[in-house]
C-alpha cells in the first residue's frame, strides 16, 4: 500500500515562491513506488485549490500554481479537500506535509485546523509552530529556559506611531549600534534591516512595520553564524553544524534565494567543546518550544568561543540546496530518506496523541 500525502504548499505569505520552491523539491524527491502524491495549493490571495494527483514529478513551479476553478474552503469542505481520490469519496490522505513558510502556514494556523481534522501532519504543532514564529515570544521561551542569547527589545505598531522618539531612544540606550530590526512573524529574512544610526533606524522600523504589527530589535554582535539540524518527536538528535559566511553584511532574502552570494560551511570549523555547547542548547530549545519532527536551530559562535542562540525556524527552507536537508545529508542522511523520516514521525507524533483520553 502506497502512503497517500498531501503536499500543502503556496499560501497567504511573503514567502510565497520560496513554498513553491520547497513544493517542487519535495515531489521530485518522492518515491512514486512509495508516495500518492496530492498536490495542495494555496495562492497569494489564501484560496485553497486541489490539484489532481501526481503521476510523475511537476517540471517547473509554474505547474504547481493552480487556476482558482477548482477553488475549495478548507473548513466547510475539508472531507472533500482532503480525498484522496478525484471522485471525492472523503477517503482521507495518510499524512499531511505542509510545506508553507511565514504567517498563515509556519505560525500554527495551519497546524491549527489539522489538528481539528485530526490528520497526522509533518512538523511542529501549533504551540511550537506559533511561538517559533514569533521571534518575541520565542526569545522569551529562551530566557525562561535559561538559554544565553543577544539583548532584544519588542514594539507594536501603536506604540511606535504614538512615541516615535521615544521608541528610537530606547533601542539607542538598551541596544546601541549596530542593531538589527526584523518583523516578529516573518521568516527569510523579509523586511530585516541592519542599522547604524537614527536615521537607518527610522528607516527600518517603517520598512519592518509593512510586514507586521510588531518587531524586533537586537543587539548587533561579531560572531560567526553557526546552524545546526534538529530531527525527531521526544528524543531528537542534533545533525553537524555548519556556518553561513555572506558576502553582504547579512544574511538577507537577496542572498538567500537570489544571488547565491553566500557560502554554507559544512561542516563548520568548530571545536568539539563549541559544537557539543550547540548542540546541547539546540535540543534544549527544541524541547523548551516542545517541537515535533524538525527544526533549523540558528546560533551566534563569538570569538571566545561562547554560543548564543538566535533562533529556531520550525519550518526551514527545504530544497536539497538549503542548511537543513545540507546538514543532514552531510550527518548520512539522504534527502529522499529525510522526507520519509518526517512522514514517520509525523504518523508515530499522530498515534501517541490517539491514546490521550477526552472523557472521564
Amino acid at each position: 500500500m502506497k502512503t497517500k500525502i498531501g503536499l500543502l504548499y503556496g499560501g497567504k505569505s511573503a514567502e510565497h515562491k520560496v513554498s513553491l520552491q520547497t513544493a517542487l523539491a519535495v515531489i521530485k524527491a518522492l518515491d512514486l513506488e512509495k508516495f500518492e502524491i496530492h498536490p495542495i495549493y494555496i495562492n497569494v490571495e489564501g484560496q485553497w485549490i486541489k490539484g489532481p494527483q501526481l503521476t510523475a514529478p511537476a517540471e517547473n513551479v509554474k505547474a504547481l500554481e493552480f487556476s482558482n476553478e477548482n477553488q475549495l474552503s478548507p473548513l466547510s469542505l475539508a472531507p472533500t479537500l482532503f480525498s484522496n481520490s478525484e471522485k471525492q469519496n472523503n477517503e482521507p490522505l495518510d499524512v499531511i506535509f505542509p510545506l508553507l513558510h511565514g504567517p498563515n502556514g509556519e505560525d500554527g494556523t495551519v497546524q491549527g485546523l489539522l489538528e481539528l481534522l485530526n490528520l497526522p501532519y509533518v512538523g511542529n504543532g501549533v504551540l511550537a509552530s506559533a511561538a517559533g514564529m514569533d521571534k518575541v515570544m520565542m526569545k522569551n521561551v529562551f530566557a525562561q529556559a535559561g538559554l544565553a542569547q543577544v539583548n532584544y527589545v519588542a514594539f507594536i505598531r501603536t506604540e511606535w506611531e504614538k512615541a516615535r522618539d521615544s521608541v528610537y531612544a530606547k533601542v539607542e540606550e538598551q541596544l546601541g549600534y549596530p542593531c538589527f530590526v526584523k518583523p516578529a512573524n516573518l521568516g527569510s529574512s523579509v523586511g530585516i534591516s541592519k542599522c547604524t544610526n537614527r536615521t537607518e533606524l527610522e528607516a527600518a522600523f517603517v520598512e519592518a512595520f509593512q510586514f507586521d504589527r510588531k518587531v524586533i530589535i537586537e543587539e548587533g554582535v561579531t560572531a560567526r553564524e553557526i546552524e545546526v539540524g534538529i530531527l525527531g518527536n521526544d528524543d531528537p538528535k542534533c545533525s553537524i553544524a555548519g556556518e553561513i559566511v555572506p558576502k553582504k553584511d547579512f544574511y538577507d532574502y537577496k542572498a538567500k534565494y537570489e544571488d547565491g552570494d553566500t557560502a554554507l560551511i559544512i561542516p563548520a570549523d568548530v571545536t568539539e567543546e563549541e559544537y557539543q555547547q550547540i548542540k546541547e542548547m539546540a535540543i534544549q530549545a527544541f524541547k523548551a518550544l516542545d517541537c515535533s519532527g524538525l527544526v533549523r536551530a540558528d546560533f551566534f559562535l563569538t570569538k571566545d568561543g561562547k554560543a548564543l542562540i538566535n533562533e529556531v525556524n520550525t519550518m526551514p527552507g527545504f530544497t536539497p540546496f538549503s542548511m537543513f536537508p545540507l546538514l543532514w545529508k552531510h550527518t548520512g542522511v539522504e534527502y529522499p530518506q529525510l522526507i520519509e523520516t518526517l512522514v514517520d514521525l509525523a504518523k508515530e507524533r499522530h498515534a501517541e496523541k490517539q491514546n490521550i483520553k477526552y472523557t472521564f
